[in-house]
């Protein structure tokens, strides 16, 4: 039977502890931060008159901790309000109050006795059946219960989060010899459903699945870098999103997590492994020694394999190290036709084909980097795991990668890559061999709404837990209803439309507007409602900003005009679609990807979603319906009995301020999101699996469109007042001559014009009002300058 957890202590407040606090209470939980009491007194504190039984004292090492996280970037909290969940104690005076606590994460320096001697003090206070875990990323388990009562045994279990743990998904739980069944299956669904986790139960061995995987992963870098003599940039242009990993690569992931605490892990693997077959790639290199007698740590001691220094100029500059120097040196830019050829390839599986059949020095890196990798995850199963698919949901959810392991194998071919491995001198593991026997080809069989995976112990496929309850587009292939060179329209199950844009940054030219009307058409006639959203990181950058600037310079105004009019009435197609629309919003929701949220039935947000009208910007205000949305839910308000003008107010600067807000959390601040319709999923995995069910409540309670609304705008009163604000800013220099013409235009939109007073009128009014400023900011030099500068330099320019 599940326990319910309501309240949870961490017992630690440094970097890991105080943020896991911070994350639980994201989640709703509340939590109980403790730390130790300082040795003496502090100069302030002396100042101060403060005694050593004074609180503000006592927890001060706590407090200041839990200061340094919140202020931290990025930050660890979805908006301030969530600390209100937080309660900060000491281990002398508070312990004795997780005897209320339903969960105690121990979060305290990573050395045994340490923890053992809290575990006893912890013991005197809590009450039996609380569960009780560590967040040690190496100690084995069975170490740390040794001594402790049976109760405690049965109770006790390792929580590996990931850090930060509020923007890394993996959560790993390690089981002890005697921790229950229903310890391992609540917490795992806790941090699945509540905390937003990829939950992997791993097993108790050195540094459990994905450091132990990831660490492999860098050391093997490090040694081909040394044998076939590439720079530390070219290597991090080689193993970032060119091969589906993070942009931090290799180097500069060495750097954020620190070059100390990665020889840390290192070491304990050689120290701890001693049958691994790759246990020498573990000892430290000369030059990560070096680096680490040197104190070149990372981010940590400000230089690693990066530095950031200022230029003559005045500007930030990276440099990068040298090796056989040890002297900082300007980054060089590194590429060749044929990686240009491989960026332009977006399906990272045909893109890792590509670049693995390469003839010239890269290929040969990727095909000795690849199968030494394939190879020693192969001879990993049993060892840190049973299952294939947790190894690949611990190196997706832990290290960012796109394709786990097993998948990325799968992507290059089973059969064809291992008989490359075996040639090449990495040969798998003997029970890749024996599939190969029973006549299986492939690690996993993925059908549209489950998934099976190759059991090397069963030799057969078995069921992947959980597949079932989430959406995964790939595995509807069979399921397309329609496509167009943007979108994808997927039939996914009980009479509900999924499309998936897939565009570059997913940005909304004219293949998604065709692909959004059809997908509603379609709908419309035969299903039960239509969710719009991918598993892709971001939902939309927003409109497609080359598309306007060609337009523009070209000064075909008909033709903008026509676009920006299609682009209106896709948002109201979405708004007045006659079964329910229901926008999956996650990561970048920009511009016009937010428009289209601000017009579905309900937005299905996953907490870390970045949404804003960002058009100001580039010289522009949003034109496909949001500054018309933002007018008429000012209007709303005013119905329920606010006072107009701050309520205009608020949204006017939303949109005025290119406000974006930092979680799905602050977007129901900002206006963008609106209680009781739209809700937050905290585990993006699940994201189009809640979007789909909204859907069916919606369809099964007898869905009816909205009717149009009559919106009340308030003309000069609201006019002047934004006139006046503007004037005053531009007199300030906080804004430019520019600036002012863009907001002045928005401010006589949202105005309703120039009208005597307050006034009732229709969408189309405030369309018509919306377009006409849009197009002509477009005609502006200077709008147009911003528009060429984000092209060029992924930034508008200042001006």
């Amino acid at each position: 039977m599940r326990k319910r957890i309501h309240q949870v202590a961490v017992l630690g407040a440094g970097v890991m502890g105080s943020r896991i606090a911070c994350h639980l209470a994201n989640a709703g939980l509340q939590v109980l931060l403790l730390d130790m009491v300082p040795p003496a007194l502090n100069e302030k504190e002396k100042q101060q008159g403060l005694t050593e039984k004074n609180p503000a004292f006592r927890n001060r090492i706590v407090n200041d901790a839990l200061q340094a996280a919140v202020k931290s970037k990025p930050s660890p909290i979805f908006h301030n309000s969530v600390l209100q969940r937080i309660s900060t104690g000491n281990f002398e005076d508070d312990l004795h109050r997780i005897a209320t606590c339903d969960w105690i994460i121990e979060a305290v320096v990573e050395q045994l006795p340490i923890k053992q001697s809290l575990f006893e003090k912890v013991e005197q206070y809590r009450k039996p059946g609380t569960y009780i875990s560590t967040n040690t990323s190496g100690i084995p388990i069975h170490l740390l219960a040794e001594g402790r009562s049976p109760d405690f045994r049965q109770h006790f279990c390792g929580t590996h989060f990931f850090n930060p743990p509020r923007y890394l998904p993996l959560l790993e739980i390690i089981p002890g010899p005697e921790t229950l069944p229903e310890v391992m299956d609540t917490l795992s669904q806790l941090g699945d459903r509540i905390l937003g986790k990829t939950t992997v139960i791993c097993k108790d061995t050195p540094a459990f699945i994905a450091n132990r995987i990831g660490v492999f992963s860098m050391m093997l870098v490090f040694r081909l870098m040394e044998q076939q003599g590439w720079k530390i940039e070219e290597i991090d242009a080689l193993t970032g999103p060119l091969i589906g990993h993070p942009k931090s690569a290799t180097f500069r992931t060495a750097d954020v997590v620190g070059i100390d605490t990665m020889v840390h892990v290192a070491r304990g693997l050689y120290e701890n492994c001693p049958q691994d077959e790759q246990r020498d790639l573990f000892q430290i290199p000369a030059f990560l020694q070096q680096m680490v007698n040197t104190q070149r740590l990372g981010d940590k001691t400000g230089e690693g394999f990066y530095k950031k220094i200022k230029s003559a100029d005045g500007q930030s500059e990276i440099r990068v190290l040298r090796l056989d120097t040890q002297q900082y040196e300007p980054r060089q830019k590194f590429s060749s036709p044929a990686i240009e050829q491989a960026r332009n390839i977006s399906d990272l599986g045909e893109r890792l084909r590509f670049l693995h059949g390469l003839k010239d020095r890269v290929g040969e890196f990727f095909r000795h980097f690849t199968y030494a990798l394939l190879a020693y995850v192969s001879h990993r199963i049993p060892e840190i795991a049973d299952e294939l698919y947790k190894v690949d949901d611990a190196m997706r959810a832990g290290f960012g990668w796109e394709m786990g392991p097993f998948e990325i194998w799968e992507a290059l071919g089973v059969a064809q890559t291992a008989e490359q491995m075996e040639k090449t001198g990495y040969a798998p593991a003997h029970w890749v061999k024996e599939m190969f026997q029973k006549g299986y080809t492939a690690f996993f069989v993925r059908e549209a709404d489950r998934v099976a995976c190759y059991d090397p112990q069963q030799k057969e496929y078995r069921p992947v837990p959980g597949s079932h309850e989430i959406i995964v587009l790939r595995n509807y292939s069979q399921q397309k209803i329609w496509e167009n060179a943007g979108t994808t329209l997927y039939h996914v199950g009980d009479g509900v439309l999924n499309l998936a844009i897939h565009t570059k940054m997913n940005t909304i030219g004219s293949e998604v507007i065709q692909g959004i009307q059809k997908a509603i058409e379609i709908a419309e006639a035969n299903y039960e409602g239509l969710v719009i959203g991918q598993e892709s990181p971001n939902f939309s950058a927003g409109a497609n900003v080359a598309l306007i600037l060609t337009l523009a310079l070209e000064q075909e105004w008909d033709e903008l005009s026509m676009a920006v009019q299609t682009f209106q009435q896709t948002s109201l197609r979405i708004r007045y679609a006659q079964v329910p629309v229901v926008v999956a919003a996650r990561g970048l929701t920009l511009g016009g990807g937010c428009e289209f949220c601000l017009h579905a039935d309900a937005v299905q947000a996953h907490a870390e979603t970045y949404m804003g009208l960002v058009e100001v910007g580039v010289g522009l205000i949003p034109a496909g319906g949001g500054s018309k949305e933002m007018t008429q839910r000012a209007s709303e308000a005013y119905r329920q009995g606010e006072i107009d003008l701050p309520k205009l107010q608020e949204r006017f600067l939303t949109i005025a301020m290119a406000k974006v807000s930092t979680s799905a959390r602050e977007a129901f601040d900002l206006q963008l999101l609106r209680p009781g319709y739209d809700h937050i999923t905290m585990n993006a995995n699940r994201l189009l699996a809640d979007a789909k069910q909204r859907v069916l409540e919606m369809a099964r309670s007898g869905y009816v469109p909205p009717s149009p609304p009559c919106i009340k705008v308030l003309g000069r009163e609201a006019l002047g007042l934004f006139l006046t604000g503007i004037y005053a800013m531009q007199e300030a220099r906080y804004i430019s001559e520019h600036d002012a013409k863009v907001a002045q235009k928005l401010a006589y939109v949202m105005s309703g014009g120039d009208l005597s007073e307050a006034t009732e009128v229709n969408e189309s009014y405030l369309l018509d009002l919306e377009r006409e400023a849009f197009l002509s900011l477009c005609g502006e030099p200077k709008t147009l300058e911003r528009l060429q500068s984000v092209l060029k330099q992924g930034r508008p320019v200042r001006n």
